[in-house]
């Protein structure tokens, strides 16, 4: 399934509807109010952008996402990687590594992942 493109204003909203779902209409509104200062108009808008690019459902006022945290995570990524390393998962971590201190418990966990890639387990977390 093709994640549908979430924009930074909408994932902070997603954010929120992540973790409190399932949620009624009303107290999203409220939370946004609190959160992110919107306006009632702007969360509906919001809601309903999202329900109709398949990311949300709204059924009789209870939101649930379609889309969870993970998979949109791994959307912007897979774009990250793809628009500006050309596909390659080497030049991201090379990249980022240039940038970023790494701690040895980084570089351990890296090295798990990448055993556990070659021993063909994949990724399932």
């Amino acid at each position: 399934m093709e994640v549908p493109k979430i924009f930074e204003s909408e994932y902070r909203f997603c954010l929120i509807l992540w973790e409190h779902e399932p949620v009624t209409t009303t107290e999203l509104v409220r939370l946004c109010r609190e959160k992110l200062e919107w306006k009632r108009t702007t969360t509906y808008t919001v809601i309903k952008r999202l329900c109709e690019r398949g990311v949300l459902r709204n059924d009789g006022g209870v939101v649930t996402a379609l889309v969870s945290k993970d998979q949109a995570q791994a959307a912007e990524l897979d774009e990250l990687v793809e628009k500006k390393f050309e596909g390659s998962i080497p030049a991201f971590v090379a990249a980022f590594g240039r940038r970023q201190k790494l701690s040895q418990e980084d570089i351990q966990q890296m090295q798990q992942l990448i055993d556990r890639y070659r021993k063909g387990e994949g990724m399932d977390e």
